[in-house]
């Protein structure tokens, strides 16, 4: 009897022991991951009637508020500016759940953190004490991306380059929140089902959650890659002219546009974007080089920004490359073996325009109780060191003469030095996305942009300058403007 009670007794224990690993492990180990699945409505449904506080402009203008509702919930979640920032906010939804800001800053809004839930008394006998959230985008300067990209499907991203805040986020389509935020259950479902059948795929913020090839904007990566290694500098070595560059282990050439001919050195190849020298020169550096210069920019790692489920962009591991020469050579230009949301794009520029030192990029300015007193602010942090920056100003200076004399003639903002890179990703048939990334002024960097226009008949190096370089003059010219 005594050793059957022992085996049960024992065999009671390994159970609760695997329960209580197994409680660790949802309530610890995996907690991130299901508080973040956008299927999790139950903090929703919690908060749905709460107070809740402001998302704020830069400037004040009210993005999200709770106001007075009838029925079932006391409170309704109202966007003022509609599509304009739903990238950013995203929306506090019974039936989906919440995105952008409304996820990240759930707590915050809500009153649930230490800095605002005030004292003991206020806890146990008042209602939460919330907080708003200022964030760092200015709407004029958002307006003015929204309007310059028009109906075109696309993203454009706007940088600080000094502290990585960020002052446009927008891409087209876009969607209103309000729709999905209604107590009006059975509306709101409609209105997801409807976001969710369209093949345009509104919902989807692919400013920083869609990878594309970048196209010759990533020639400033391997630019750099080839002055950090030593193996490049400004004076040589000067690539032969050529119309057609032949890697090795394959006879088929990597062309430029339109046949061309073109080679020198690094700020001549740079200015009219010469896919036979830059395809040359990442096969001269090597895949360890390439791809660890990418790496030193962000590539391969999540950007820091404080939204939900922010994309990362990828860049083949250096074994991939080994006997694959054209692989190489097409990765060094943009294409193939690498991939880039227009975040991405905008931080390398950005890391350029800083020295060399990529910032932490952020939407929140500061969280304000409701006293309107600061309790929380972000403070600017290095988030990787893209280049030295001995490097990034050699870079500026090509980037300039790229404005100056080269391919990205409409991105100069009048009477001020901007510097750029056009690019153009072909996508095999017919179409190209048109890229441009730059930042002004070039002397004094305040304002860091990239800009994607998606599917454009044609290719041709002259695209980017062409479709997507008075989109983000606009916004350079519109940010300064807002940004002292």
């Amino acid at each position: 009897m005594n050793r059957q009670i022992r085996r049960l007794g024992a065999g009671l224990l390994v159970l609760f022991g695997a329960l209580f690993v197994q409680l660790n492990v949802i309530q610890v180990l995996r907690a991130d991951s299901y508080n973040d699945n956008p299927n999790n409505t139950r903090a929703i449904v919690r908060d749905f009637s709460r107070p809740r506080g402001q998302i704020l402009a830069a400037d004040g203008t009210v993005l999200a508020r709770s106001v007075p509702s009838e029925g079932r919930f006391e409170r309704q979640r109202e966007y003022p500016e509609g599509e304009l920032f739903a990238g950013v906010t995203g929306y506090f939804s019974f039936i989906a759940g919440a995105d952008g800001v409304e996820r990240t800053y759930n707590d915050v809004l809500a009153g649930r953190t230490s800095e605002t839930a005030g004292d003991l008394g206020e806890l146990l006998l008042g209602e939460p004490r919330t907080a708003d959230v200022t964030l760092t985008i200015a709407p004029e300067v958002q307006r003015v991306a929204r309007d310059s990209l028009g109906a075109t499907r696309g993203s454009v991203v706007a940088l600080d380059p000094r502290d990585g805040a960020v002052l446009a986020l927008w891409n087209f389509p876009s969607y209103d929140p309000g729709l999905l935020s209604s107590v009006d259950i059975e509306a709101a479902q409609a209105a997801r089902d409807a976001l969710l059948a369209d093949e345009a795929n509104p919902l989807l913020p692919a400013s920083y959650r869609e990878t594309f090839f970048p196209g010759s904007t990533f020639k400033v990566v391997t630019a750099a890659a080839g002055l950090s290694s030593g193996q490049v500098t400004a004076a040589s070595p000067r690539y032969p002219s050529s119309s057609g560059y032949v890697p090795p282990l394959t006879t088929t050439p990597i062309n430029n546009f339109g046949g061309g001919t073109c080679g020198d050195a690094l700020f001549a190849i740079l200015q009219v974007s010469c896919n036979t020298a830059f395809a040359q020169m990442g096969v001269d550096l090597g895949a360890e080089v390439l791809v660890g210069q990418a790496e030193a920019f962000g590539f391969n790692d999540v950007p820091p920004l404080d939204l939900p489920r922010v994309e990362v962009s990828p860049i083949a591991d250096v074994a991939s490359f080994t006997q694959n020469a054209p692989v190489l050579a097409m990765t060094a230009i943009g294409q193939n073996a690498v991939r880039s949301t227009p975040l991405q794009m905008a931080l390398v520029a950005a890391g350029v325009a800083n020295g060399g030192q990529v910032m932490v990029p952020h939407v929140m300015a500061d969280v304000r109780d409701q006293d309107g007193e600061v309790v929380d602010r972000f403070e600017p942090t290095v988030w990787t060191r893209g280049t030295s920056a001995a490097v990034a100003s050699t870079l500026t200076d090509a980037m300039t003469g790229v404005v100056e004399r080269g391919t990205a003639t409409r991105l100069a903002v009048p009477g001020v030095p901007t510097a750029g890179k056009t690019g153009t990703a072909q996508l095999g048939n017919g179409l190209s996305h048109a890229w441009i990334i730059g930042f002004a002024p070039s002397d004094a960097p305040r304002v860091a942009v990239a800009v994607i226009v998606e599917a454009q008949p044609g290719a041709s190096e002259q695209t980017g300058g062409r479709v997507a370089a008075p989109i983000a003059q606009a916004v350079l010219s519109a940010a300064l403007e807002a940004r002292p």
